[in-house]
């Protein structure tokens, strides 16, 4: 990427574009009487994804921006996901039907803190509610450090096909920088047991721009973890937003590196991974050729959730858990964010949705655009405005931004269809931003675009 249009963009402040309106837009004006209704007015026959979120660790990673907690006893993690069966429950109540399903994800946290009876108990309540189809992918975080081999095989016996293993580096200095400190050999041995269980699906989480981390140390991890033959590899930027998360204020911004530091490990990690025959996905997965995601990017069949990108079809994904987030087709539901609140509200026999935001006919003619930027670097915007009965002068303002842009140098447009540069694609989220009607009036702050 051209030094310029780092020092440009580098520090613009967006978001990941992992919905639209993005979570910081979501309202209390919309709530639990409206999932209510928005679940039950969902069609029978509705393809659905579920998502279920654990937030606990047993330690605080402190690059992390996820919900979770750390505990260091059981019990707190044995009443919640009690929690989560009485909410899956409740739910399947307001649907009526048992919805079809072809993919299950379970994040955190560290969904794997849980004791193996009681994951396969939730796993049973699931498919009680819920028609999970013989053939769906269901996935799984591990924190490599504390899986065992009783958990393994609960895994296994619960159909789970799919773990990403949190790796993020292998750079002792970088580990301690970040309060984590996990070896190779402990990665390596959770990949054995996993495949040797026949979960065969694996995925590997890396994350760029950490403190102390070199394009040196990057490719040093990246090297490694190739070793496993992995099917897919996600590598992350690092997001660091010490006024959210309290916990980053423990790494010294100093030994952050910066813009074109951060550009200088991506670009390396990226062409690492297309050497070893990987192809790039969006902006930050790589995936085997003939795995589902790379069949979906080929295909333009590429989606992106709360997880990042998915080969996922359904446009439904219910969600479970403190701080989960749902799509219907009606709009976005979030629950409580703390655990307290979460289990008062489920505990009582209600639903846990503290916020939300109902889609409107704009917010979805914006979503589709964004979305089809950051997954395929390319939009034909009259057509997919011609899908929604509307006409490209409706986005006056946005072309107005694609076309400084276009000077830049980010982007090519030919009337109405916007091609990114091969060079600038580390920028896409700075594309997408241009469709973007919420972000002059975002209430936080974002992590940097690259």
């Amino acid at each position: 990427m051209r030094p310029s249009l780092i020092t440009q963009y580098s520090e613009a402040r967006l978001p990941r574009y992992t919905s639209y309106p993005t979570a910081p837009h979501f309202s209390a004006t919309t709530g639990a009487t409206d999932y209510a209704e928005w679940l039950a007015e969902t069609p029978a026959a509705t393809l659905t994804s579920l998502y279920v979120h654990v937030p606990f660790c047993r330690r605080m990673c402190w690059y992390c921006g996820c919900n979770t907690a750390v505990t260091l006893r059981d019990e707190p993690i044995l009443a919640y996901g009690e929690m989560l069966k009485a909410e899956i429950a409740l739910v399947g109540r307001y649907l009526g039907d048992r919805l079809p399903v072809a993919h299950v994800h379970f994040g955190g946290g560290t969904p794997t803190i849980m004791a193996p009876e009681r994951f396969l108990e939730l796993m049973e309540t699931l498919r009680a509610a819920f028609d999970v189809r013989a053939d769906a992918e269901i996935a799984i975080e591990i924190d490599p450090r504390t899986l065992d081999r009783e958990m393994v095989a609960a895994l296994a016996a619960a159909g789970v096909n799919r773990a990403s293993l949190g790796v993020q580096s292998l750079d002792p200095a970088v580990q301690r920088a970040i309060n984590r400190t996990q070896t190779f050999q402990e990665t390596e041995a959770v990949v054995g047991w996993l495949r040797a269980a026949g979960i065969v699906g694996i995925n590997i989480d890396l994350i760029y721009g950490l403190p102390h981390q070199t394009v040196a140390s990057a490719l040093e991890t990246v090297d490694r973890c190739l070793t496993l033959a992995p099917d897919r590899i996600a590598v992350f930027g690092y997001a660091h937003v010490p006024a959210f998360k309290h916990h980053q204020r423990k790494i010294d911004t100093a030994t952050l590196p910066r813009g074109s530091e951060r550009n200088l490990q991506a670009e390396a990690i990226g062409g690492a991974m297309v050497a070893a025959g990987y192809r790039p996905i969006g902006i930050d997965h790589y995936a085997r050729a003939g795995d589902s995601m790379a069949v979906a990017a080929e295909a333009g069949r590429l989606h992106r959730n709360f997880q990042g990108y998915t080969a996922d079809p359904a446009d439904v994904l219910i969600a479970f858990g403190a701080s989960a987030i749902g799509r219907l087709r009606q709009g976005y539901v979030q629950n409580e964010p703390t655990v307290r609140a979460y289990s008062a509200a489920i505990g009582a026999g209600r639903l846990a949705i503290v916020k939300g935001c109902a889609l409107n006919d704009d917010d979805r003619l914006r979503g589709e655009i964004i979305e089809r930027l950051m997954c395929d670097f390319r939009v034909d915007v009259a057509a997919i405005c011609r899908r929604h009965g509307r006409t490209t002068a409706s986005l006056a303002d946005a072309m107005e931004n694609v076309d400084r842009l276009a000077a830049d140098g980010v982007i090519r447009r030919h009337r109405a269809i916007i091609e990114v540069d091969p060079e600038a694609r580390g920028l896409i989220r700075a594309v997408a931003a241009s469709f973007d009607a919420y972000l002059a009036a975002s209430p936080r702050q974002y992590s940097p675009a690259l």
